[in-house]
């Protein structure tokens, strides 16, 4: 028995008529995130990252060059408010990984830009990262990650609507 079986088994004999079902999935995967985040963190600390700065600069990154995005797209991207990613966004420009300078099409707006440094720092990681989401994979045959990954896309897509 793991963890959830023995919460699943005293739900059981506490609340008989609940159905304590879901906890076996909802819990396995509750766990398996956190072990997860644990895991993939780690990498990005060998790198001098936080998940919050790895997330920002493989956003930069992946919009190829120049390897530019808008505070406010970096901000839809990373699922953050835009006041929180000012904050990320001060101390990564201290870092030099990223440089920040007014918009050429709004005169409000910014830019913000990946620097040499930031691109090494992200091409770094980003295969170390990989790599280390190989070995967090690495006991599933090609077909069971095919089924799983079908499952949960099929699952997130039904979630987010």
């Amino acid at each position: 028995m793991d963890h959830v079986d023995r919460v699943q088994a005293e739900w059981a004999r506490e609340r008989p008529d609940l159905d304590s079902g879901p906890v076996g999935v909802i819990g396995r995967l509750h766990r398996l995130a956190n072990a997860l985040t644990l895991e993939l963190v780690r990498v990005y600390r060998e790198h001098g990252l936080g998940e919050a700065e790895f997330d920002v600069l493989a956003a930069l990154r992946r919009a190829g060059a120049p390897y530019e995005r808008t505070p406010g797209e970096l901000a839809q991207s990373t699922m953050v408010t835009t006041g929180a990613m000012t904050k990320r966004l001060d101390r990564m420009v201290e870092a030099g990984f990223v440089t920040r300078r007014a918009s050429e099409v709004d005169g409000r707006g910014r830019v913000v830009a990946l620097t040499a440094h930031g691109r090494g720092v992200i091409d770094r990681a980003y295969e170390d990262h990989l790599a280390n989401e190989q070995r967090l994979l690495a006991h599933f045959t090609p077909e069971e990650r095919k089924a799983l990954e079908a499952l949960l896309t099929g699952w997130l897509r039904r979630f987010e609507g």
